[in-house]
C-alpha cells in the first residue's frame, strides 16, 4: 500500500474530451493520463464529472448494460493502481441500493477506496439529472492516504450547504470534478462561484472541467485552482486538452498549491469563435463524418460557416458549393469564389435552373390561376437543399446548416431547403454577432485553427446588404427590421423573457415588438425541426427553451 502523504502532495489535473457511451476508450483515456501523472511522479490524478461514460450520458444511463459497463470499466482501473502508481479520482455513475447516483470514485491501492454521491442534482436549463439520478446524502470528505478531501460534484459547489458540510466533517481541500458547459461570460460566474466558497470555507479548491464537443454543448476547460486565500495558483487553457500537475505543501496545518502556469482563457468573440470551431470539430469528429458540405451563396451566413469548418478540420475536409438560379448576383458568384479560394477548399457550381423549372411546370395546373409568391421562392431554396443532400449522401460528408439565430427566431428559412442539414455551428448566433466575429476572425488567427491566416471572409460579404436572392432587389429587411433592431428585440424576448412594454420602452416601436414576438411564436414548428448547433448564449434554441408549438397565448402591447 502507499505510504501515507505526510507535508506534500502531488495532484494531476487530467482535463480531457471524453466521448459519450465510449465507454472503453475513456477508460483508456484514463490509463494513458494516469501514466503521465505516473511521469509527473503525482499522487493523485483527477478526472472530470462522469468521465467514464462521457457527460452528458442523458438517457444512456436509464440502460442497465451502460451502467454495468461503467462499473466493470472502474474496477478494472482500480485493480491497476495496485502497482503503487498514481491513486484515481473518477466520475462514473453508481448504482448502489437500487438507485443510480452521478458519483466520483477514488481508486488507490487496487480497489475502489471510497465513492461519493452528487447531493445537489441540477434540473434548470440544459440539465435534467433528476430524471436520470438519485440524489446523494450530504456527504463527508474520503481519507486518501492521511489527507482528507473534500469531492463535491459540479452543482455541489454552486450553494453553500454541501461544501460546509464537507468542512465541518473535516476536509482540508476541496477537489471537483466538473461537467460545466460553455456559454457566453460562464467563466467569470464559475470563478466567482468558486471564490466563494473558499472565502466561506478557508480551504483552496480545485476546478476540474471537461474539455470538447457533446451534441449541442461544448465544454471550455479553462481548469484552475484557488488558494485558500483566493489566490489564482493555476490557471490551465481552455479548448484544449491538458494534463498538468500541481505540487501542494502542508504549511501551518493548511494545505497550499504553488504557483503554477496561468494560461490566458480567451473572452468574448474569440471564446464565441472558440465554442463553434469546438462543437463543430466533435460532431464531425465523433460521428465519423469524413469531412463537410456546405452551399456557399456568397452571403455573411454560408461564408463565416465555411470559415469555421475550416479552421476546425482544415481545408481538406471542406466542400464548398455554389447553387446559383435566376437571381444570383454576378456580385454572389464572385464573392463566394474569393471566398473559397482565401480557404483554400474545394469548390463546385451546380447550378439549379432546370429542377426549378422542373418543379414549376410540374406545379403549374395547380397554381396556373394563383400570382407567384413565397411558394415559388421556397422551390429554390428546398432545390439547394436537395442538390446539398444528395452531394452528403453520395460523398460522405455531413451537410452544414448555416442559418443564423435571428433567422432562427423569426422562421426567416426554409423547411427542408436551407435548414437541411446535420449539424448548424452557428444556431445560436445573432445575425448582428457573425458580423462582429467575421472581422474579428480576418484579423486573427483562432490558437489550434486549421485554417489559413489574413483575410478569409472578404470584406464585400461583410459589407453589402444581406440577401435571400429569391426574387429580383431582395434584401432581408424587405421582411424584417435592421438587424441591430430585430436581435436586441430578440434577445429581450429569449434570453431575458420581457414583458414587450419593456422592450418597447427600451426605444423600440411598439409594433415591431408585437411582430417580431408573433413571428417568434409561429416558428416553433420550424426550429423543432432544425439540426442541433452549438450553445453559445444562456438560452438556445433546444435544450434551454422549451416552448410549444400549438400554443395560443400572445402577449399584448
Amino acid at each position: 500500500m502507499p505510504q501515507d502523504i505526510s507535508d506534500k502532495i502531488r495532484i494531476t489535473l487530467a482535463q480531457l474530451n471524453p466521448i459519450v457511451g465510449d465507454i472503453a476508450g475513456n477508460a483508456e483515456r484514463a490509463r494513458v493520463a494516469r501514466s503521465t501523472a505516473a511521469d509527473q511522479k503525482a499522487d493523485l490524478v483527477v478526472f472530470t464529472e462522469l468521465f467514464i461514460c462521457g457527460y452528458p450520458p442523458e438517457d444512456l444511463i436509464l440502460k442497465p448494460a451502460f451502467r454495468s459497463a461503467a462499473r466493470l470499466a472502474v474496477e478494472a482501473l482500480a485493480k491497476e493502481t495496485a502497482d503503487g502508481g498514481p491513486a484515481i479520482l473518477i466520475g462514473t455513475p453508481w448504482e448502489e441500493a437500487g438507485e443510480v447516483y452521478n458519483s466520483v470514485a477514488l481508486l488507490d491501492g487496487g480497489e475502489v477506496a471510497a465513492v461519493r454521491f452528487k447531493t445537489d442534482l441540477p434540473n434548470y436549463d440544459v440539465f435534467d439529472e433528476k430524471r436520470i439520478f438519485a440524489a446523494g446524502p450530504m456527504p463527508g470528505p474520503v481519507n486518501f492516504r492521511g489527507v482528507r478531501i473534500g469531492v463535491p460534484v459540479c452543482e455541489d459547489t454552486w450553494r453553500e450547504d454541501v461544501c460546509e458540510c464537507l468542512i465541518e466533517t473535516g476536509a482540508e481541500m476541496l477537489v471537483v470534478a466538473n461537467g460545466s458547459p460553455y456559454d457566453s461570460g460562464k467563466m467569470d460566474v464559475r470563478m466567482n462561484v468558486a471564490a466563494a466558497r473558499v472565502a466561506e470555507n478557508g480551504v483552496p479548491l480545485v476546478y476540474v472541467n471537461q474539455v470538447g464537443g457533446q451534441d449541442e454543448l461544448v465544454f471550455d476547460g479553462a481548469s484552475f485552482i484557488l488558494n485558500n486565500d483566493s489566490t489564482l495558483a493555476v490557471q490551465l487553457p481552455a479548448w484544449q486538452e491538458q494534463i498538468v500537475l500541481s505540487e501542494w505543501n502542508r504549511v501551518d496545518g493548511a494545505w497550499r498549491c504553488d504557483r503554477g502556469d496561468l494560461a490566458t482563457v480567451e473572452e468574448g468573440d474569440e471564446a464565441n469563435y472558440a465554442a463553434c470551431v469546438s462543437g463543430l470539430r466533435d460532431y464531425v469528429n465523433k460521428n465519423g463524418f469524413p469531412g463537410v458540405v456546405l452551399g456557399l451563396s456568397g452571403g455573411i451566413d454560408s461564408a463565416f460557416c465555411a470559415a469555421l469548418a475550416v479552421d476546425a478540420l482544415g481545408p481538406e475536409k471542406v466542400h464548398c458549393v455554389m447553387l446559383p438560379y435566376t437571381y444570383t448576383s454576378n456580385e454572389s458568384l464572385s464573392d463566394a469564389a474569393a471566398c473559397a479560394k482565401a480557404l483554400g477548399v474545394r469548390y463546385d457550381i451546380v447550378p439549379i435552373h432546370k429542377p426549378v423549372d422542373g418543379f414549376e411546370e410540374s406545379l403549374q395546373p395547380l397554381f396556373d390561376s394563383l400570382p407567384p409568391g413565397t411558394a415559388e421562392e421556397n422551390i429554390q431554396s428546398r432545390t439547394r437543399g436537395t442538390v446539398l443532400m444528395a452531394i452528403s449522401n453520395k460523398l460522405g460528408s455531413m451537410l452544414v446548416t448555416t442559418g443564423n439565430k435571428s433567422e432562427m427566431s423569426v422562421g426567416y428559412a426554409t423547411l427542408y431547403g436551407d435548414m437541411n442539414g446535420g449539424f448548424n455551428p452557428i444556431k445560436d448566433l445573432y445575425k448582428s454577432q457573425l458580423y462582429s466575429l467575421a472581422r474579428w476572425r480576418n484579423s486573427n488567427t483562432p490558437r489550434g485553427g486549421l485554417g489559413p491566416t489574413g483575410m478569409v471572409i472578404p470584406e464585400n460579404i461583410i459589407t453589402k446588404a444581406p440577401t435571400a436572392e429569391l426574387k429580383p432587389g431582395q434584401t432581408d429587411q424587405d421582411s424584417l427590421p435592421p438587424y441591430d433592431v430585430l436581435d436586441d428585440i430578440l434577445e429581450c424576448l429569449v434570453e431575458k423573457e420581457m414583458p414587450l412594454a419593456e422592450i418597447a420602452a427600451r426605444g423600440h416601436d411598439r409594433k415591431t415588438v408585437s411582430d417580431v414576438a408573433r413571428m417568434l411564436y409561429l416558428a416553433e414548428y420550424k426550429r423543432r425541426q432544425s439540426a442541433p448547433g452549438v450553445k453559445i448564449t444562456q438560452k438556445n434554441f433546444g435544450r434551454d427553451r422549451r416552448y410549444p408549438i400549438t400554443n395560443k397565448f400572445r402577449e399584448t402591447i
